[in-house]
């Protein structure tokens, strides 16, 4: 059947604001976690917050616009929601989805003079031989 005006099925007016994406299925099109359940543990443990408010829900709706504060792996992240996720694809298209607002983690210096990372085993002949050639400058 046909609408006064329009084809079938066509909704006539303003269109409706999107109601949202699930926050559990939004982090895993993201790729911040590995799997949807893992995103709905996450959440359940209070390590998402949504606008500065702790999530308690994994079907909490996320929207462009909402930042999200996500505390994983002994490291707290700040995304802001840029766009809602439509598949899980590649990284490339995951970064997408998102702003990283907080500060980049700074990686540990291997090269730091003649230092080795804790628990790194014994030491090549590679890094012995760096060794022997800072003791030969001193």
């Amino acid at each position: 059947m046909t609408t006064p005006g329009g084809e079938a099925g066509e909704e006539q007016g303003p269109s409706k604001p999107t109601s949202g994406q699930r926050l559990d299925k939004w982090l895993w099109f993201a790729r911040v976690v590995k799997s949807r359940t893992l995103a709905a543990e996450v959440i359940a443990q209070g390590k998402v917050r949504l606008n500065r408010i702790r999530v308690a829900k994994a079907s909490q709706p996320v929207r462009a616009g909402d930042v999200l504060t996500i505390a994983l792996r002994g490291r707290v992240q700040v995304l802001k929601v840029v766009a809602e996720g439509l598949r899980r694809g590649p990284s490339s298209e995951a970064r997408q989805l998102y702003e990283t607002l907080s500060a980049p983690t700074p990686r540990p210096d291997a090269a730091v003079a003649g230092q080795r990372p804790a628990g790194a085993g014994r030491p090549t002949k590679r890094d012995r031989r760096q060794i022997d050639h800072l003791v030969e400058e001193d």
